[in-house]
């Protein structure tokens, strides 16, 4: 594999960048596989990277119905934090966060992690208590969590309107926490996991799931049948679709998430924002357009778009707290489609069927678990039993009742 350093980035300048080698290769898929991964986002990229890396398991083959990142590790708003609530769910991601740290070195490719800090606003009183709750357990679990005062909001975005029609009283901050280039991640594991023997296929449709008795034995694609003892389910909000192939029925539910992009500005912005009462969310991209998330749509489907509503409501609400922003136009707006479980944690496991391990019902978080998810699952592939940091979110959960409710305890946005 090519390493990039300033040395790479002179010598091939003198060429016009003409010489630089493919990144990861495109070859036809092999009959037989170790394992094999459905879903080429970041969640299924990492799993065979650390898989190939961690476990040396490298006869593996990520299988892609479209191109490499083209699904929601495209269509996200690139946060990366892990001041979640309950114990479970700060394991995992504090996990991914750390390995977030040091993932441009160990890829050897720039994915353009900023740690610029995450604030969590707080409108009310009970915003406040829920807020404060949280800082709490995160630093009892040694993740650095602060509570702000509305003039130290200030200082950090002095043009924040704190008195809007519902005030902010105070916030949260995560000052390890940032964004990451979306399509940079992809390409780096991609690249990294494709040096260690992984295939990569892409244009290369899932149609079947072959069992036999209780284990399974394959999957059945557009280019053919291709046979392998395990497979894994990375494919996000069309998880519950595939999983249907090998005949699970999963609890989740499939939204569309919408974001949009402004044009570009100068930098202004240093931090990410995020609101729940308002429930929006705005940061700066390295190129200066303004990235803005809504909620999910309340409509189940699979649709890129969303309904407009929504983008109007989280319009009016930016506009509202950032008042120098009205006249900003919007570049483009798109919609990712998000598995939502009933207790808005991720699934990550093994499932009934033997050999068959399903990693899905992120909901609005998936993006910034991507190292550490794809980490877990790994172990979870080559081990054939759950790592410790996702033993309690396995689908078990959904009838022994152990539920992980971070859906209404963490106060937050995304």
């Amino acid at each position: 594999m090519q390493k990039f350093s300033i040395w790479s980035l002179l010598r091939n300048a003198m060429s016009y960048h003409e010489g630089w080698e493919r990144q990861w290769r495109s070859p036809e898929p092999k009959k037989q596989y170790d394992v094999v991964i459905i879903g080429a986002g970041g969640h299924g990229l990492a799993t065979a990277y650390y898989l190939a890396k961690e476990h040396g398991i490298r006869n593996v083959a990520v299988v892609e119905r479209g191109w490499l990142g083209g699904g929601n590790t495209a269509r996200n708003t690139t946060i990366v934090r892990s001041n979640y609530l309950w114990d479970e769910s700060t394991a995992l991601y504090e996990k991914g966060m750390k390995l977030w740290e040091g993932l441009s070195q160990d890829l050897n490719y720039n994915v353009m992690f900023s740690q610029r800090g995450v604030l969590n606003l707080a409108h009310t009183l009970q915003e406040m208590r829920d807020t404060e709750r949280r800082v709490t357990a995160n630093r009892l679990n040694g993740v650095d969590a602060e509570m702000l005062s509305p003039a130290q909001i200030q200082e950090i975005v002095p043009f924040i309107n704190l008195n809007t029609r519902y005030p902010v009283l105070g916030a949260s901050i995560q000052r390890r926490a940032g964004v990451a280039r979306h399509d940079a991640v992809a390409w780096g594991f991609a690249r990294a996991a494709d040096a260690l023997g992984v295939d990569i296929l892409q244009n290369c449709e899932v149609t079947g799931i072959r069992r036999d008795g209780g284990a399974v034995t394959g999957v059945d694609t557009a280019k053919g049948f291709i046979s392998a003892k395990k497979v894994a389910i990375v494919a996000a909000g069309h998880t519950s679709v595939v999983a249907g192939m090998a005949g699970i029925r999963l609890p989740l539910e499939s939204h569309p998430l919408q974001a949009l992009v402004s044009e570009p500005l100068k930098p202004i912005f240093p931090t990410v924002v995020m609101s729940n009462a308002i429930h929006a969310y705005i940061s700066q991209s390295d190129k200066g357009d303004l990235v803005i998330g809504a909620g999910i749509d309340q409509y189940s489907g699979y649709g890129q778009r969303g309904s407009f509503h929504t983008i109007e409501h989280t319009l009016q609400a930016i506009v509202e707290m950032f008042p120098i922003f009205s006249r900003v136009r919007m570049n483009r707006q798109w919609g990712g489609i998000v598995d939502v479980s009933p207790d808005a944690c991720p699934i990550i496991g093994l499932t009934p069927v033997k050999g068959l391990y399903i990693n899905c019902g992120w909901g609005t978080g998936g993006f910034k678990a991507t190292p550490g998810s794809g980490w877990v699952l790994a172990h979870t592939i080559a081990q054939d039993r759950p790592h410790a940091l996702n033993a309690a979110l396995g689908l078990d959960r959904f009838y022994s009742g152990h539920l992980i409710d971070e859906h209404g305890a963490a106060a937050v946005a995304h």
